[in-house]
This record gives C-alpha cells, sequence and structure tokens, in this order.
C-alpha cells in the first residue's frame, strides 16, 4: 500500500508521521511527476485553501486529481482539503473538485484566534479534536454519512472513497482517523 501525500502547502508532515506509525508507506507529492507513481490513497492537508487551489492548478495537478478523485481514488482531506473537496463553499464563491456531496463555511469558527482543542467522537471512540481556523459542514446531501458533531456543526464525514474532517488529527498522537481511512477505505 502506497499513500501519497499533497506535499505543496500545510501539515503533509504530520500526516506522513502518522502513515509511518502506523507502517503505512508514503510519499510527497510535490509536481506533475509525482502523480506517475503508483499511489492507493491520497490525503489532502489542512492550511489554506484558496493557495493550495492555486498551486494544484498553477502545477498542473488539479485535473488529474479531481478525475481520480471522482473515480475512486481514495482521499483523506483535513480543513482545507475538505473545502477543496466540498461541492459548495457557502462563504465564497470559489470552486475545487466539487466530488463531495457537502456544503462548507471557510473560517467557520473564526480566524486564527478562533482556534481551539475539544474531545469528540469519531466511529465510535472519543478523541482529540484540534481546529485551527476550521471550517464546518454546514448541510450533507446523498450518500454522505456523518462521522463527527462538534457543538451542533458536523465536523467530519465520509462519502464513498472520501473522508474529510475540519479537525487536524495530524497534530495530535491519536491514531483514529488515520487507521479509520487505511483499514475502511484504502485497505
Amino acid at each position: 500500500m502506497m499513500i501519497g501525500v499533497l506535499a505543496v502547502q500545510g501539515a503533509f508532515a504530520e500526516h506522513i508521521k502518522m502513515l509511518e506509525i502506523l507502517g503505512v508507506k508514503s510519499f510527497e507529492i510535490r509536481n506533475k511527476s509525482d502523480l506517475t507513481k503508483h499511489f492507493d490513497g491520497i490525503i489532502l492537508p489542512g492550511v489554506e485553501s484558496t493557495v493550495q487551489g492555486k498551486l494544484l492548478r498553477e502545477l498542473e495537478m488539479f485535473d488529474f486529481l479531481k478525475e481520480k478523485i471522482k473515480h475512486g481514488l481514495p482521499v483523506f482531506g483535513t480543513c482545507a482539503g475538505m473545502i477543496l473537496l466540498a461541492e459548495k463553499i457557502e462563504n465564497d464563491n470559489k470552486e475545487y473538485f466539487c466530488t463531495m456531496n457537502i456544503s462548507v463555511v471557510r473560517n467557520g469558527y473564526g480566524r486564527q484566534l478562533g482556534s481551539f482543542n475539544t474531545r469528540g467522537n469519531f466511529d465510535g471512540k472519543e478523541i482529540p479534536l484540534v481546529f485551527i481556523r476550521a471550517p464546518y459542514i454546514s448541510s450533507v446531501r446523498d450518500n454522505v454519512e456523518i462521522l463527527t458533531v462538534c457543538n451542533g456543526k458536523i465536523t467530519a464525514a465520509r462519502q464513498n472513497n472520501m473522508l474529510a474532517t475540519a479537525f487536524h488529527p495530524e497534530v495530535t498522537n491519536n491514531l483514529t482517523v488515520h487507521k479509520y481511512f487505511i483499514e475502511k477505505m484504502v485497505k
């Protein structure tokens, strides 16, 4: 099994470390030539969705990744990664992959000062939830399974091959979300 981790910006090193702890091989996707390597799934890390979207287009990776995701490539998007997957961004007119039947609110909990840590349920387990300038899911449509709700807002969901979290499991020591992605989605 090989997981590609988008490494144009954001907490990609933290995701790679989590995969390493789980014994899963991974590599950084930094440019178009990296997409020629075999990978069984991809992680879209959090950071700034506008910049990630712009870089994906400039580096000529956007269309290829969108098609791969549409055709079943397992993908795990955290924070900005969730925004890239969302069908609609309620407070922004930008569009990215638009592959997941969710609407999101960018910076739903406010700016950097609105960042916080709490605990919540994911896959039947209580885990730490770290929100950094986090979005949230305002609505879901067909075939979307809600996985986590925090303070009345949807913060994790799955639709077929796509997993999205508003929080950052990669900055904790808890492997639950990464393990879920590997074991239940990538196999």
